[in-house]
């Protein structure tokens, strides 16, 4: 599977600008999924910024756009074991920037209908982190209500993204949208 660094999910009929926008940052591609689509975005920060800045010139510069998510993490899988060792070492990696802050997992999976579960997933990790807070002496807490971060996790067949989203990287960037 080709590269990505980021998925887009696209409003009806929004094809052909999000094409155009988008493809402008980094090739885009098509997936087998309604209104999703990968990307490899040659400077996400910078992406990110020129999508705001748009936004808050015209609004409506964006309604093609459902939201995006880029993710800092990407690696491909064949089973739901697989899926977590991989989504476990990444996740554990983020333990020190999430010490003593509320957070929660949020999953979109695209795929594997039937043989992985995007709720079970979400609670795996979360309890995951949240055990290893506490071995830490840095306890952290689940919560829907504004929370001080969320871990993305995106899955578009065998492919998967993860990214740490703090809540004023989420303010910055409304139309990443996680929740």
């Amino acid at each position: 599977m080709k590269a990505a660094n980021a998925v887009v999910n696209l409003n009806a009929r929004g094809l052909k600008q999000a094409i155009r926008v988008m493809g402008a940052f980094g090739p885009i591609r098509k997936t087998g999924f309604f209104n999703v689509l990968l990307m490899e975005a040659k400077d996400v920060p910078g992406m990110l910024e020129d999508l705001k800045e748009m936004m808050t010139r015209d609004p409506a510069s964006l309604s093609f756009l459902a939201r995006i998510v880029p993710v800092s993490h990407a690696f491909t899988f064949q089973t739901p074991e697989e899926f977590e060792g991989k989504a476990r070492e990444i996740a554990l990696g983020w333990v020190d920037g999430l010490a003593g802050r509320s957070f929660h997992v949020r999953m979109r999976r695209r795929g594997f209908k039937g043989k992985m579960s995007g709720l079970d997933e979400e609670h795996f990790l979360d309890r995951l982190l949240l055990e290893a807070l506490e071995e830490r002496g840095t306890p952290g807490r689940i919560t829907f209500e504004n929370p001080d971060a969320i871990i993305a996790v995106e899955t578009v067949g065998p492919w998967a993204g993860l990214s740490l989203w703090m809540r004023e990287d989420l303010e910055r960037y409304p139309f990443v949208k996680l929740d």
